[in-house]
């Protein structure tokens, strides 16, 4: 019987290295041979392809690929429809959400979206900008850019919608943003009739939940540590648990050993309050994947 494997689109640019970083948490093994658009990865059921994400919906939704990782932006901006499996939460530079932004130098008179009929708006994303317009009722000239965006106010544009994820970018730029035109996270998508396959739609969902496991355990880490009868109460009232935390028995009976998952923000100052109420042997180890 002919091995059955599932096409996925993984996103080529910006996304690529920290969607690889995922995959990698999530426990796949991806590499790129040089200038190829092909990736080896260490499960034989999985036909990766680097697709970039603006395209990405539109090659999902006809068929081409089985499934994808996409902007939400660009499955709006693409009018695709497509199975949306479900949003995973990371970004080119981190785990957030992007923004697209109406930005304008800091010494335009330029203050609100109403200021700018009759002006000129340069972006990548023009279906979005257009109808973003149209709700606050103004009529500009909306021109697509081909890159750098940011460089072209005030000569060649009067503003710009860009993509931001910190700001940083735009701040380098000496533009001041006055309004967020477009929301959007990074999704995985799949083709309707895909996932309506028994097979594909089980892999699909495996893999969003490894991927969300990966996600939700950036920012924890395992806790573990000895803890005496006598002080085990007062030990467990210190510890903020995602669940119950586990307690388990130690060869000597009046020790108990305890491990417990958390937010890694509050283990620094955890640690020397747990130390003073007894416990010993505390260990921290960082998480691959956290199912809930």
């Amino acid at each position: 019987m002919a091995q059955k494997t599932l096409k996925i689109g993984l996103p080529k640019g910006s996304l690529q290295d920290n969607t690889f970083k995922l995959f990698k948490k999530a426990g796949y093994q991806i590499s790129v041979p040089s200038r190829s658009y092909f990736p080896s990865i260490d499960d034989k059921e999985l036909s990766p392809m680097l697709v970039h994400a603006k395209e990405m919906a539109r090659h999902v939704e006809q068929g081409v690929l089985d499934c994808g990782l996409t902007g939400e932006d660009w499955m709006v901006e693409n009018a695709c429809k497509l199975k949306v499996v479900g949003p995973l939460e990371y970004a080119k530079s981190g785990f957030s959400k992007v923004r697209w932004v109406l930005a304008v130098p800091e010494d335009s008179k330029i203050k609100k979206v109403s200021d700018l009929n009759g002006k000129r708006i340069s972006t990548e994303l023009v279906g979005l900008t257009k109808k973003f317009l149209k709700k606050h009722g103004v009529k500009a000239q909306v021109n697509f850019s081909w890159g750098a965006t940011e460089a072209k106010p005030p000569l060649l544009a009067d503003a710009i919608v860009d993509l931001t994820e910190t700001g940083t970018s735009l701040r380098a730029n000496r533009l001041r943003v006055i309004d967020t035109v477009f929301e959007s996270k990074t999704l995985l998508v799949a083709h309707k009739e895909a996932f309506q396959d028994p097979w594909k739609k089980q892999k699909i969902e495996n893999l969003k939940m490894l991927l969300q496991g990966a996600i939700d355990a950036r920012s924890r880490v395992g806790l573990k540590l000895n803890a005496p009868d006598d002080r085990l109460q007062k030990i467990l009232d210190l510890l903020p648990a995602l669940q119950t935390p586990t307690i388990s028995a130690l060869a000597d009976e009046m020790w108990h050993s305890v491990e417990v998952v958390m937010e890694e923000t509050v283990v620094r100052d955890l640690i020397p309050k747990l130390s003073r109420a007894g416990a010993t042997g505390i260990i921290e180890y960082p998480l691959n994947k956290v199912i809930f």
